[in-house]
């Protein structure tokens, strides 16, 4: 039973960041690259290329259970720049000041998950799992 609660919850909680790039930021790159432009991002299509690399390979090393001390790091990279730059709650006012602040503590919530994974590792049905560890000498 554990072992496949170790895997749901790692395909539950990469999918929203596997899905977040092939469904909308891959498909609406340019779109995307622009609303990045209007909040002040520098060289917005770079940064953006970054944020894909990040969500996919961050995601497949989640859900595969692979290097996923480091797949979980690289989301929460993603997740700090993110939400610094995108759920600045603190800029807005009223309606728009509590849907960034849900949003940003949404983000944190995430960021938590991403050091709990980089902590204590993919757990059991993982590839990490059938590595042989390594012991220093």
């Amino acid at each position: 039973m554990q072992a496949i609660a170790s895997l749901l919850s790692r395909l539950m909680i990469a999918t929203i960041f596997l899905m977040s790039a092939v469904g909308n930021k891959i498909p609406k790159f340019n779109d995307v690259a622009g609303y990045m432009a209007s909040e002040g991002v520098p060289v917005p299509k770079a940064a953006l290329a970054g944020a894909i690399v990040f969500l996919i390979v961050g995601s497949l090393s989640v859900i595969a259970g692979f290097k996923v001390r480091f797949g979980a790091g690289l989301l929460l990279v993603f997740l700090v720049l993110a939400t610094y730059c995108f759920h600045d709650f603190w800029n807005f006012q009223g309606q728009e000041q509590q849907m960034q602040m849900i949003q940003f503590m949404k983000n944190l919530s995430l960021m938590g998950t991403m050091v709990f994974l980089m902590a204590n590792g993919a757990g059991a049905m993982s590839m990490d799992s059938r590595l042989p560890t390594h012991s220093s000498h």
